[in-house]
């Protein structure tokens, strides 16, 4: 038996994940890496160590395998940026974060220049700093990286196969491109009018190729070995949608991760812009094949409130602990908790949203504030669907997830009944590096078409709404409510 790799870089870690024929994960290995905070709102990785951990976690991994690797897929935190030189391979700066807020004002400052329309028109994305666009030009005009003709800026996907060929791929694909701020969704290009708006070099940026097909093969000096070829490649909220087998047109899924990412399938023709949704290309199969585009929705802090329980209030000992906990109480008690930490994204979009817990009395305590936080998941989630189906014109039929918090059959309940249909959890939870295995596994022929991978997909729980959902409606209203005491709080204007 062979095996795909898929290689997940993730926002606080890297895994190797080998995936058999079978669709089975035979072994895995994983390493985190150092976040690096030099300013209230900035958020930077060290790209070398995101490398290193890359080698490290393929060099745990491989000496497991019975058999031979296949392929590798890469999957990627999207909108973080690096910028490096083609001579010797080295960052001219720390990596910028999708996360980061820095570029806010800048950000601000375009849409009140009336730029807004011809961003949205052309990318599908807003003008916030969590893309990637405005993070480049802050490199070249603060950061003080210089523009010359050995400069490299790509996103990470970009930056591991540079590494894993030694400098011989300068490539990246559509859906990691489609959240730069800079590509045209429609033509699948580089747009040179958002490039010199933006004053990004697009001699700088990389090749686009097909999302699966043969970017390049590896070279020695990995921990791979040389001529295993690189075939799939997605931005991790895009392959999660494909490991989830979301192929036909409504299909939608969530991730329950540091934030909450949800897409839904919207079909081959690029749609218009949703008030407070992406437009995002999903994949791309052959260069000459139909891109497919998704509607997203992207929830900044879910995952990570959890967290913040655990390591800010010692609410927690362990994030499995939230569960237990959320579910010994009935209700949250009326304790509404906006995990705005990082502003807030879909559907409101305002960087300059802050966190806010309201509704606490005296007998408020951990398990209520707890449940507040799940809550606060589910409530977010049904703010993006409730966009979606609207401008798609969809009805969503179920909603699948995955993610480390989909374990919770709470959050699962309380997410169904919020939104009125099935939450359907899969037997396989690594649909992320599943997806990006799947467009490298296609591109090679482990699997032969798209039936075969959504044969391979399986039910491992399905949960149903509560028929009446008088107070699932009544709870959402309050939430909205306290979302809007979170608005707009950071602003210096005061």
């Amino acid at each position: 038996m062979s095996y795909v790799i898929a290689l997940d870089a993730g926002t606080t870690g890297v895994r190797a994940l080998a995936i058999s024929e079978d669709s089975q994960i035979k072994g895995w290995a994983y390493r985190e890496f150092t976040q690096f905070f030099p300013q209230p709102g900035w958020v930077e990785h060290d790209a070398t160590e995101i490398w290193e951990s890359i080698q490290s976690v393929i060099a745990e991994l491989v000496p497991t395998l019975d058999g031979p690797v296949s392929a590798i897929g890469i999957t990627d935190q999207r909108e973080t940026v690096v910028a490096w030189d083609r001579r010797t391979g080295e960052p001219r700066h720390k990596a910028i974060v999708w996360q980061d807020r820095r570029t806010a004002d800048w950000c601000e400052e375009l849409t009140a220049a009336g730029h807004l329309d011809l961003v949205r028109s052309t990318t599908g994305l807003g003008l916030d700093p969590y893309f990637s666009g405005t993070k480049f030009a802050w490199l070249l005009n603060e950061g003080g990286v210089e523009r010359d003709e050995h400069l490299a800026l790509g996103t990470i996907d970009t930056w591991l196969i540079w590494k894993l060929t030694n400098g011989a791929a300068f490539v990246t694909e559509p859906s990691n491109a489609s959240r730069t701020l800079l590509f045209d969704i429609r033509s699948l290009s580089w747009s040179e009018e958002l490039c010199d708006l933006l004053g990004v070099p697009i001699s700088a940026l990389p090749e686009v190729r097909p999302s699966s097909g043969r970017f390049d093969v590896t070279v020695d000096s990995t921990a791979l070995g040389a001529g295993i070829p690189i075939s799939g490649v997605a931005g991790d909220q895009q392959a999660a949608l494909f490991g989830q087998a979301c192929f036909e047109p409504g299909m939608t899924k969530n991730t329950y991760g540091t934030g909450s990412f949800l897409l839904m399938n919207v079909g081959t023709t690029c749609p218009e812009p949703v008030e407070g949704l992406l437009t995002t290309v999903g994949w791309t199969l052959s260069e000459s094949g139909p891109a497919t585009y998704a509607y997203e929705g992207s929830i900044f802090v879910t995952g990570a409130a959890i967290q913040w329980l655990r390591d800010g209030l010692g609410i927690i000992d362990e994030a499995a602990d939230i569960g237990p906990l959320a579910a010994s109480v009935d209700d949250s008690g009326d304790v509404f908790l906006v995990p705005a930490f990082a502003g807030l994204g879909s559907p409101f979009w305002d960087p300059y949203a802050r966190g806010t817990i309201v509704g606490i009395t005296r007998g408020t305590g951990r398990a209520e504030i707890a449940r507040a936080t799940v809550e606060s998941m589910a409530y977010q989630v049904r703010g993006v669907v409730d966009a979606m189906t609207e401008g798609a014109g969809l009805e969503l039929a179920e909603l699948r997830v995955d993610g480390g918090a989909s374990v919770m059959d709470l959050l699962l309940q309380l997410q169904a009944d919020q939104l009125g249909v099935p939450v359907t959890r899969p037997t396989m939870q690594e649909t992320t590096a599943l997806g990006a295995a799947y467009l490298a596994g296609l591109a090679e022929g482990v699997w032969g078409s798209l039936d075969d991978i959504t044969n391979a997909w399986k039910r491992d729980v399905s949960i149903a709404p509560a028929s009446d959902r008088t107070e699932a409606d009544r709870l959402y209203a309050r939430w909205n409510q306290a979302v809007e005491r979170s608005l707009g709080w950071a602003r210096n204007d005061g």
